[in-house]
This record gives C-alpha cells, sequence and structure tokens, in this order.
C-alpha cells in the first residue's frame, strides 16, 4: 500500500497553525495582564491629576478591547465579516449614544 503523504503535511501544517495561534494568544494574554497591572498602579498610586490619568487609562481600555476582539473572539478569521460587523456597529451605537449624552450633560 501506498501511504497518503498528502494527509501527513496537512496534519503538520494544521499544528503549525495552532501552535502560531497559541502563541499570540498567549502574547496577548500577557500584554493584557500587563496592561490591567499599569491600570491598576496608576489609579492606586494617585500621585498624578485625573486629567492624566483617565485619557491613558481609555487608550488601555481600547487597546484591551482590540486584543479580546481579534485574539479571543478570533474576528480576525475569515468567515466572521458579519459578526465582526454587527460588534462594530454596536460599537459605533455606543459611541454616539455616549457621545450624545455627554453632549446633553454639558451644554
Amino acid at each position: 500500500m501506498t501511504e497518503n503523504t498528502n494527509t501527513n503535511q496537512s496534519d503538520a501544517y494544521i499544528k503549525e497553525q495552532r501552535k502560531e495561534e497559541m502563541k499570540k494568544n498567549t502574547i496577548s494574554f500577557a500584554l493584557m495582564i500587563a496592561f490591567t497591572i499599569i491600570a491598576f498602579s496608576l489609579v492606586a498610586t494617585g500621585n498624578s491629576k485625573a486629567m492624566f490619568i483617565i485619557p491613558i487609562l481609555l487608550i488601555m481600555c481600547l487597546v484591551q478591547v482590540a486584543f479580546q476582539f481579534y485574539f479571543f473572539m478570533h474576528l480576525k478569521e475569515k468567515g466572521h465579516a458579519v459578526p465582526a460587523a454587527l460588534i462594530y456597529g454596536g460599537v459605533w451605537a455606543a459611541f454616539l449614544c455616549i457621545a450624545g449624552l455627554g453632549y446633553v450633560a454639558w451644554w
């Protein structure tokens, strides 16, 4: 009998893909933990004014949300266009609501 080498090659390719994905997930998880520790330390020290801390916290929050979407919710993969569009639409709607409420509150 002849051995099917195509299956062995595809298995090796799949294992390599999974290994690479696990590496990216681990790195992004470590970065999210680091951002969380930095955020807690910024708030716990209280040395700076809130005017400087809040924008830094918001930027780190947005980076963590991006990590969650792309690495853990797999929105970067093919075939996830509809869920990605719904999530981005929801984020846009939330942004508009917050901006509108902020405008009304300060006007």
